[in-house]
């Protein structure tokens, strides 16, 4: 066991002035923290076997309370952490909500996004204009500042759409790089840094990069996924599903693979605003339960307005107005799976 050292985190300041960044918060009391790459390769240069770049790796920075729960928890978005870190207002997210309910953090980047970002091949960057897209994507409205009503974001702050949509980076959804970060992460967990007990939250096509990463797994340590509007599922071989290979699938794998996702406790987590028959991530979402529960898994999906009465979430839950409500249903799915426990943490 490592040697106690006390770390107070401070507050999270508000960047609107209705947010209440002046209550008074449980202190975060951590025991460590820090970060750590994992997997990827080195190359050799082709002419000069003097050099190399070590490059393809994942990163992951920790924060493990002082008395800490068994499970871990491993955020992971592929488009931007910030949603895990705070509120849309700039108020306290899912990060310092779980660490002052003691459960070990984990904020992932996996290959070739934010600080993990040296990749072994080249790629080309032009500017895409995403603005207005992000603004749909991301369920704020049907088309760019036209509001839903109701909707979990300070529709009255410029500042808080401008942190919003600068916190967004190069997502490179190919196939091949959906397999190289789902396979990053198959290897953390492997390794044993994470625990043996750990829960994969992911928001939107991290959610596919999560269930392959499940079935790319050699140990068992991943025991949970909560994923928050996946966009993107896994099939086995016989279900009769054409593979996608756009990076957000279907992606198709042996049945004798999916079967690991029957092992894995799952919950597809669904905000507001979707035409709950005819949505193709719902459809296909909807398929992917039965196939799990099929071979003997418990997967299951959870919409927040009408399961939970959460009216008005977002394409990202984690950091919507109202995300206290939405991590108390969390830790209730952890409790109810028997994940609250806890015990020395051992890992480091």
């Amino acid at each position: 066991m490592f040697s106690s050292i006390f770390l107070l985190l401070p507050f999270s300041l508000s960047l609107l002035p209705t947010a209440a960044a002046d209550r008074k918060e449980k202190p975060i009391m951590l025991s460590k923290s820090g970060g750590f790459h994992v997997a990827g390769k080195v190359l050799t240069h082709p002419t000069d076997p003097n050099q190399t770049l070590h490059c393809d790796h994942g990163y992951l920075e920790y924060f493990i309370p002082y008395r800490p729960r068994r499970t871990s928890l491993l955020f992971w978005h592929s488009a931007h952490m910030q949603v895990w870190q705070n509120r849309w207002d700039g108020g306290p997210g899912f990060k310092d909500i779980f660490l002052r309910r003691d459960y070990p953090i984990f904020l992932w980047d996996a290959p070739r996004l934010g600080r993990a970002n040296w990749a072994c091949e080249p790629y080309f960057y032009q500017p895409d204009y995403r603005d207005q897209v992000n603004f749909v994507a991301w369920q704020f409205g049907r088309r760019w500042l036209e509001w839903y009503d109701g909707v979990q974001f300070p529709t009255e702050s410029a500042e808080a759409w401008e942190q919003a949509t600068r916190s967004r980076y190069i997502e490179f959804d190919t196939h091949e790089n959906l397999l190289l970060q789902s396979r990053a992460a198959a290897i953390a967990a492997d390794g044993g840094k994470l625990g043996d007990n750990i829960v994969l939250l992911t928001n939107s096509v991290a959610g596919l990069r999560a269930q392959l990463s499940a079935v790319m797994q050699n140990k068992t340590n991943i025991k949970g996924i909560v994923t928050y509007e996946s966009y993107g599922f896994v099939y086995p071989d016989n279900a009769n599903i054409t593979e996608d290979r756009s990076g957000f699938g279907p992606v198709v794998v042996p049945l004798e693979d999916f079967k690991k996702l029957a092992k894995v406790k799952i919950q597809f987590v669904w905000g507001d605003n979707r035409d709950l028959e005819n949505d193709k991530w719902l459809v296909q979402a909807r398929r992917a339960v039965e196939l799990i529960n099929k071979y003997g898994g418990d997967a299951s999906m959870l919409f927040l307005a009408g399961d939970a009465g959460l009216k008005g979430s977002t394409h990202s839950a984690m950091a919507d107005l109202d995300n206290e409500k939405v991590a108390d249903l969390l830790s209730k799915y952890l409790a109810d799976n028997k994940m609250d426990k806890y015990g020395e943490w051992k890992w480091f």
